[in-house]
């Protein structure tokens, strides 16, 4: 585990911990003292490696899957050395904090023969898992039109580095609206990019009053300095197009995060509460919608539990032990990175970024 913060230890560690069946988690590595080896205390092995410089880890030759926790400016690099010296490679979203960065994680990982991976946990919610098997399935027909939804009306992380662009790369687009747009592209299986068009704002983060009823309190708007929200029109080649909204902070009633709708010819859907699926079509005659409540049924493949972070973590396992493809593959985190990184792109220069 390189990178033992709050994503390490809400996410990762607890469902690792419970698939000791399938893994041991021997090191962890964390630049902040005593974190790491807190998180060794509580959840590793008997003995196992604590240090503050990721490169003792990788030269550790018990460790076959390294974990990539840290802020989103380091993910290349790490994930680059991690390949290099031979190891699996779960990083978290997003990929990277532009496409040249990520670009480099795709050749080292070309290069090793090794298992890679993105930490896009909404694709296991049973919601998701049941509109894509529709989506397959032809129900919706083409799907031509999608809504990407990752609003909140004040949901400004205050800890970590999350405010600070330097670290981060940017501000919600990056940090939620990946998960929306990942999970867009997934349910249509579309990852062929025409333009993209985006807009970018800087209106409520560095004003005091706007830190009224945030979920996690006053933010430091002194140390503010990414968007607080932002839009983006992504056209696709066969002329499908996916609208993308994020906010930490908007003044807006319609929230909705990590959610989908979908438009197609035969019938649309959407996510609703990341717990429902609510289809709608035209059937004898009448206009009709149709929801369905996964509740806790799981899909077959996980077994009785299916909660998203533990399905992920399972199905990322198994997929280096049966040496096969992983759920999430890095070629399409690569295309969410480039949309995302052309978002800001067209922002900065007031202008279309078209796709070659």
């Amino acid at each position: 585990m390189i990178g033992c913060g709050g994503i390490a230890v809400s996410k990762h560690l607890k469902t690792l911990r419970d698939l000791g069946d399938l893994c041991e988690i021997t090191a962890f590595c964390d630049g902040v003292p005593g974190r790491a080896a807190a998180a060794a205390k509580e959840f590793g092995t008997e003995g196992a490696q604590v240090c503050s410089d990721y490169h003792e880890l990788l030269a550790n030759p018990a460790v076959d899957v390294v974990y990539v926790l840290t802020p989103n400016i380091s993910h290349s690099q790490i994930a680059v050395d991690a390949f290099r010296a031979g190891k699996h490679v779960m990083c978290e979203k997003p990929m990277a904090v532009n496409t040249a960065e990520a670009q480099k994680m795709m050749d080292a990982w070309k290069a090793s023969g090794k298992k890679f991976s993105i930490g896009y946990q909404n694709r296991f919610r049973p919601d998701a898992r049941h509109l894509y098997e529709a989506c397959r399935s032809g129900d919706l027909g083409e799907i031509y039109y999608a809504k990407a939804y990752a609003v909140r009306r004040r949901g400004v992380p205050t800890w970590g580095s999350f405010i600070r662009g330097s670290q981060q790369g940017g501000g919600p687009l990056i940090d939620i609206g990946t998960h929306s747009l990942d999970l867009a592209l997934w349910l249509m299986d579309n990852y062929e990019v025409e333009s993209v068009t985006g807009t970018v704002f800087h209106k409520l983060g560095r004003l005091p009053e706007a830190t009224n009823g945030n979920m996690w309190g006053t933010w430091d708007t002194a140390q503010y300095d990414v968007e607080d929200a932002a839009v983006g029109y992504i056209k696709m080649k066969n002329g499908a197009l996916v609208m993308l909204e994020a906010s930490w902070a908007l003044n807006t009633r319609n929230v909705r995060e990590a959610e989908v709708e979908l438009c197609g010819t035969k019938a649309g859907a959407e996510l609703v509460n990341q717990s429902e699926v609510i289809y709608n079509r035209g059937t004898h005659g009448r206009l009709m919608e149709e929801t369905f409540t996964p509740g806790s049924a799981p899909w077959d493949f996980f077994g009785a539990r299916n909660d998203a972070p533990f399905l992920e973590a399972k199905e990322w396992l198994t997929s280096i032990l049966e040496d096969r493809d992983p759920l999430v593959k890095p070629e399409q985190a690569f295309v969410v990175t480039q949309i995302l990184d052309a978002v800001y792109e067209s922002a900065r220069k007031n202008e279309t970024v078209w796709f070659r």
